[in-house]
């Protein structure tokens, strides 16, 4: 596989990171640059290392992986969605006491989430004897790239904004799991 089609696949990989991370950029109450960092190295290492996973796999897991991937995106995502626009309509202390938390936790199963559809770019590399490591680093690299640079335009877009957007990130979060069950699914 060449150079440019590796290239475009990392980009086309990263758009679901992208998304979330501007979501993040303007939900995390003055995100700083070590919060942004982590996000970009989060959604950059799974893009990463779950190419290499189904490079691994390979064809034992691939159809029962097919099946469910789209489900378990899914499931993460409407939870996190939900939980974010719940959070933004709890009342005014509660909310600001907990409201903009960074948490590695809900990063890794976003991490998790957004990966997914990375595992099958793996087992079509190997099936087309494609050596793995460097399109896992092409694409990890282009995820965490495509992450910070959706940091700094959520951050942009919060400081205009303020509060409004928690909703919006959380409604982000669940179109985006609809839009990767239908995807699996081969609705859309």
């Amino acid at each position: 596989m060449d150079l440019t089609t590796i290239i475009i696949i990392a980009i086309a990989l990263a758009m679901d990171s992208f998304s979330i991370s501007i979501t993040k950029g303007f939900t995390i109450k003055n995100i700083n640059t070590v919060q942004s960092l982590w996000i970009g190295i989060f959604f950059g290492f799974f893009q990463g290392f779950m190419p290499i996973l189904g490079w691994v796999s390979g064809v034992q897991l691939e159809y029962f992986l097919s099946k469910v991937a789209p489900w378990i995106a899914f499931v993460l995502l409407v939870a996190i969605g939900i939980k974010m626009i719940y959070e933004s309509i709890k009342n005014d202390e509660e909310k600001n006491s907990k409201k903009g938390q960074f948490s590695f936790k809900e990063l890794t199963f976003m991490g998790i989430a957004t990966s997914i559809d990375a595992f099958a770019i793996g087992v079509t590399l190997a099936f087309l004897n494609t050596p793995i490591i460097i399109p896992a680093i092409i694409i990890g690299l282009v995820s965490f790239i495509f992450s910070e640079i959706g940091i700094a335009i959520g951050k942009i877009m919060g400081r205009f904004f303020k509060d409004k957007f928690e909703i919006l990130g959380g409604v982000v979060l669940i179109i985006l799991g609809f839009k990767i069950l239908l995807e699996g699914l081969r609705i859309i």
